[in-house]
């Protein structure tokens, strides 16, 4: 999300707040796909990375009538109609067959925080990429 007119909390902060109870009903039910996420709070408002284990999944989720999304995102667009530019949303949805993440003194996060951790003890970046996950 997007905050592009501060002063216009009438307009994002019932976006920011719609996060919540998505984000609850996700964790609650893991069936649902949602592995895990990372939020982060900036200048221009959070920003949300999500961790899905299928496209499916994340599809089925945002159209599926009665969960918290679909809901939330017809207010959004509704309130968006009245206050152009007011608050934005921006989404990228990739695919990955094949990853690694390395993390050297620094907390899980990430992909290993929503999967799993494998230490890096021995093998190359390209045999432990070669590794099905």
């Amino acid at each position: 999300m997007t905050i592009n007119r501060p002063w216009r909390p009438d307009q994002w902060l019932p976006t920011l707040v719609a996060m919540a109870p998505m984000l609850r009903e996700l964790d609650k039910d893991p069936e649902l796909g949602l592995l895990g996420y990372e939020l982060t709070i900036g200048l221009r408002g959070p920003t949300l990375v999500q961790y899905w284990s299928s496209l499916e999944k994340l599809y089925a989720y945002a159209s599926k009538s009665d969960a918290e999304h679909r809901p939330a995102w017809a207010k959004f667009n509704r309130r968006a109609a009245k206050a152009k530019g007011a608050v934005g949303v921006w989404h990228e949805t990739y695919a990955v067959d094949k990853h690694e993440s390395v993390y050297v003194e620094t907390p899980r996060m990430g992909l290993a925080k929503a999967t799993e951790h494998v230490e890096v003890v021995r093998n190359s970046a390209r045999e432990r990429i070669a590794v099905t996950r």
